[in-house]
């Protein structure tokens, strides 16, 4: 028996908004670096988003959240709940919601936390706003996903680890631009992808990161959520799927019965590359932009250590209304500044002096 999850109360998406920094660093930057003179005959994606030096996740998250609460066209004092999901939150001991809730005046009245579980980060904030709203806690819930995630120097990780995210605001079916129509999550103890304390940089668990971890736990959460809704691949307008590169949701995607066209709109890595606990959930902002009221979509996170989220979301008819209210997400992937290695090691405190 698969346990869709549903809330009580018809809950769904009543407001969005996505933010990505407009500093690119090209693949081959990274490449001519640390593989000078070797023949690189693929990387795996050709740039990513960098934050500025003024930018961390707590400023990404706010930029984003205003997003969200102007296409809404609520009054900020009436969500009961901000959460922010990330592995990149600036502090180890001092909350990145309550610094986003304080700046957005949503404070004091409100309840404020960070999620972590690596790339899944954001749908497990956006699970916990479904549950809040769905349980009558409180009307309005702000879910956000968002990174500046870490890469060691010359690490294959370094050639994708990006910055950005998304702002997804839950509130009343009634008012919704997308309705939540069920949610699916599974989860196992898979060491693909982990850092210890006080280590600055990540690990590979290399043989577990593909079939056991990434592909594994996603076609289960698929699979199991179309099961419990009945709903079959063409069902869907669109489909996102984690990309921590090119290859692996194109693999899935064809895996699960998925055209290319479905996983086209989602699919941002070529441009800026693996945003971690903002990935799939800035793919989906892009998706809702240009939504048609009726249009179903499946998004499908994946988090390291690992699990996945999978949901299936219906559009109304106020996203006619709503998308024009804030940027686009097109916007922020079409403004790019190409950045140097240098620049980007400097702005990343990757050179230390003692």
């Amino acid at each position: 028996m698969q346990r869709i999850m549903k809330p009580l109360r018809e809950t769904g998406i009543v407001g969005y908004g996505a933010y990505v920094p407009a500093f690119r660093l090209p693949a081959r930057e990274i490449s001519e670096l640390w593989r000078a003179g070797q023949d690189i005959d693929y990387l795996p994606v050709p740039q990513k988003s960098v934050p500025g030096p003024d930018e961390d996740t707590v400023t990404m998250s706010i930029e984003a959240a205003r997003n969200a609460i102007a296409r809404a066209g609520l009054a900020p004092e009436k969500i009961r709940a901000v959460w922010v999901g990330s592995e990149s939150h600036p502090y180890a001991v001092k909350p990145s919601g309550t610094i986003v809730a304080q700046v957005l005046n949503i404070v004091p009245e409100v309840l404020a936390a960070d999620m972590e579980f690596a790339c899944k980060a954001g749908t497990e904030a956006m699970q916990a706003a479904i549950a809040f709203v769905g349980s009558k806690m409180g009307d309005y819930a702000l879910a956000i996903g968002m990174d500046t995630a870490q890469g060691r120097p010359g690490d294959a990780l370094e050639y994708t680890a990006a910055a950005g995210g998304a702002a997804y605001l839950m509130g009343p079916a009634e008012e919704a631009l997308a309705i939540i129509e069920g949610s699916y999550s599974y989860v196992t103890d898979t060491p693909d992808f982990f850092r210890r304390a006080y280590q600055k940089y990540p690990e590979h668990g290399n043989r577990f990161t593909g079939d056991p971890a990434y592909f594994d736990h996603l076609t289960k959460s698929i699979t199991n959520l179309l099961e419990g809704l009945n709903l079959k691949p063409k069902d869907f307008s669109a489909a996102v799927f984690h990309q921590p590169n090119t290859k692996f949701p194109k693999r899935l995607a064809k895996m699960m019965g998925f055209s290319a066209e479905q996983i086209k709109q989602g699919l941002l890595s070529p441009r800026i590359g693996n945003t971690y606990a903002g990935a799939s959930v800035v793919g989906l902002t892009n998706v809702l932009d240009k939504a048609q009221p009726g249009d179903r979509i499946l998004i499908a996170s994946f988090g390291s250590g690992a699990g996945s989220d999978a949901f299936s979301i219906r559009v109304t008819d106020k996203i006619r209304s709503a998308v024009n209210k804030a940027p686009l997400t097109e916007d922020y992937l079409n403004r790019e500044i190409f950045i140097k290695y240098g620049t980007y090691a400097r702005w990343r405190k990757k050179i230390t002096l003692k």
